[in-house]
């Protein structure tokens, strides 16, 4: 009888192997390198569809896409949209704002990346494909006079045969003409679409890149790049000096220590250029002397544009600095401002600015009976008086937009019309109706459901609770 094989390790030797892999993966060293390279190939791609814009899927995709090439208009398509009996059209997160972009230019490449040995994100092969079929369906539904000299519209859906089995593409398929309805009955506008959108791959595995004209001849082409090579177990070791990690732009927060895909690529020769030795300190030195939401200029306010910019939307952040602020061309008290954080951070309390700052233990107890009532009270007597009001928090996509729904339900008729009035029939669809206005505005806007819940409870109670403080 043969004698039994040695075990190659044992089980400490198994754990020291398991936990050298785990450090290779969070390596900074590594993670930025694998980024740099994977962004050499989202180039290439870029050179030869160079007519289409190139758009990173935040937050991910923003990691690969160099500012310099990129549009100003991001994405948001989730892969948890996308992933296994979870797939879903979420209004919340509709992506309309890309639309007339894609009509002008004819199509989009969309950038995003994945860990762990997949081919591809979800977003990609699934949440894309779904957002295409069910728009397609939708400017059907909406005005079928407008397509019905169209001889072949195409509503199907596309998704990798390689990525997505047939039963989970049959189960999608099932469920698309509903979400098409959803969005048929919102109030948000869609465009007349000269073509239907249609996804298309590409991924470092592809042994050619697609033929753009042959592609643009019946459809609108949403170009998904899923930027990092497929590794079995996420990490292959190399010998040109790091470890390659796959899809490293993910989850920043465990392994980036501070660093942002702004200050990588303002300052991306450099840190490439530095050794391993040296990229801890680098990094810890541009992140202390870099606003973490720096990039080529901060981001301005977003008004609701259905009730004409009287409700405005922003992150903290983007606020600009009392020295700077535009409000110093403008007529004194053109515009008050609400902001509401969770952080520790004083800011300046004057007679047209209220600050929340949600730092007790319960914040949704605080948010539901603080914060709302005395922000949209405050709010409503700002555009009693001709004012304009900008409601901002720390991200500019949830605890503000909350806020900003909560008072386009109290200020503002169905049809975006100034008019306060506490009898006006409030429901769900009449609070939903408000948030679509304000994603069609602020695409960005991503409320989270904890939040839409106490706006609800909020606006559907008695009037004597509106006013109730905690």
């Amino acid at each position: 009888m043969a004698a039994a094989p040695k075990l190659l390790f044992s089980q400490d030797g198994g754990r020291n192997v398991l936990e050298h892999i785990r450090k290779e993966n969070l390596d900074l060293y590594n993670r930025l390198h694998s980024i740099d390279h994977d962004a050499r190939f989202v180039d290439e791609v870029h050179k030869h569809l160079l007519s289409l814009p190139l758009i990173p899927n935040l937050r991910c995709g923003a990691w690969y896409t160099n500012p310099s090439i990129t549009t100003d208009t991001p994405a948001y398509f989730k892969s948890t949209d996308g992933h296994t009996n979870n797939w879903s059209f979420n209004l919340r997160r509709a992506n309309l704002h890309l639309l007339p972009l894609i009509v002008e230019r004819r199509g989009i490449v969309l950038v995003d990346s994945t860990r762990a040995g997949k081919r591809m994100p979800d977003a990609l092969s699934k949440t894309v494909p779904i957002w295409c079929s069910v728009i397609n369906r939708a400017v059907l539904k909406r005005t079928p006079e407008a397509y019905e000299h169209r001889e072949s519209w195409d509503t199907a859906l596309y998704t990798p045969p390689l990525v997505v089995s047939r039963q989970e593409h049959a189960q999608i398929e099932e469920r698309l003409d509903r979400w098409a309805a959803d969005l048929a009955a919102s109030s948000f506008s869609l465009p007349d679409l000269p073509l239907p959108l249609r996804p298309v791959w590409i991924t470092p595995a592809s042994s050619t890149f697609p033929s753009l004209a042959a592609l643009q001849s019946d459809a609108l082409p949403v170009i998904c790049v899923s930027a990092s090579r497929q590794v079995e177990d996420g990490v292959e070791r190399r010998g040109d000096g790091f470890a390659y990690v796959q899809g490293s732009g993910d989850d920043h927060e465990l392994w980036g220590e501070g660093l942002t895909p702004a200050i990588f690529w303002k300052h991306h020769q450099k840190i490439i250029e530095a050794t391993r030795d040296e990229l801890a300190p680098l990094v810890d030195r541009l992140c202390a002397t870099t606003p973490a939401n720096s990039g080529p200029s901060r981001a301005k306010p977003s008004p609701v544009e259905k009730v004409s910019g009287r409700i405005l939307i922003c992150a903290i952040g983007d606020l600009p600095p009392d020295s700077e602020s535009d409000a110093a061309n403008e007529k004194q008290g053109d515009t008050t401002y609400v902001l509401v954080t969770q952080t520790r951070r004083p800011f300046p309390v004057s007679t047209n600015t209220r600050v929340y700052s949600m730092t007790s233990k319960n914040t949704q107890t605080e948010y539901l009976k603080t914060v709302l009532p005395e922000a949209t009270s405050f709010i409503s007597a700002s555009l009693a008086s001709g004012q304009n009001v900008c409601i901002a928090c720390d991200t500019g996509t949830d605890l503000g937009v909350g806020i900003a729904v909560a008072a386009l339900q109290l200020n503002f008729d169905d049809e975006g019309r100034y008019s306060p009035s506490s009898n006006r029939d409030v429901d769900k669809k009449t609070i939903r109706r408000r948030l679509e206005w304000v994603i069609a505005s602020r695409p960005q806007a991503n409320p989270s459901r904890t939040t839409l819940k106490r706006v609800n409870e909020f606006l559907l109670s008695s009037p004597a609770f509106r006013t109730a403080s905690a």
